[in-house]
């Protein structure tokens, strides 16, 4: 045989190779048309109820949204009302400060004025009564002394002056 023969040959092959896959492909590109047919058959009842979900969830983001919104101008406000209402304690609380300094400050100055006159009246008792008392004591215990000796009239016993003279030893 000669070359044009087999060269022949050899095209008639892979032409018939390639007629084959060709077929093969068209197959499976009909098998992927069915399965896709199929897919999109399951898929279209579902896509209606995703579609009602979507607008449901929208719905719902959309009231939430709003909810939020007000949920928090409200807390903005009772923030705002609590920071005033701290202001507020604040400044009672530096007023009761100071009235609390000053009324301690008043009472120091009372007690130390107490103080100072219980003081000078214990000075003035102990010097205008307790002082002359002191003297008034010891002037009665010389005439006490004075009038025991004179009424005693004789002279003490050598037994009692020892004893006396004993103690100072």
């Amino acid at each position: 045989m000669d070359n044009q023969t087999i060269f022949l040959a050899l095209i008639a092959a892979f032409v018939a190779i390639s007629a084959i896959a060709l077929i093969f492909q068209a197959a499976m590109l009909y098998g992927t048309y069915k399965a896709s047919r199929e897919l999109r058959d399951r898929i279209m009842p579902l896509a209606t109820k995703v579609e009602a979900l979507v607008e449901t969830s929208r719905t719902a983001v959309d009231e939430a949204r709003i909810k939020i919104v007000e949920i928090t101008t409200r807390t903005n406000q009772i923030l705002d009302v609590a920071k005033r209402q701290m202001e507020t304690v604040e400044e009672l609380l530096q007023d009761a400060s100071v009235r609390t300094r000053n009324q301690m400050a008043h009472v120091e100055i009372v007690v130390d004025d107490a103080l100072s006159r219980a003081q000078e009246t214990v000075e003035l008792v102990h010097r205008g009564i307790l002082a002359p008392i002191r003297g008034i004591n010891g002037v009665a215990a010389g005439v006490r002394a004075a009038l025991h000796f004179l009424l005693r009239g004789s002279r003490p016993s050598p037994d009692q002056v020892t004893v006396d003279e004993e103690m100072f030893i």
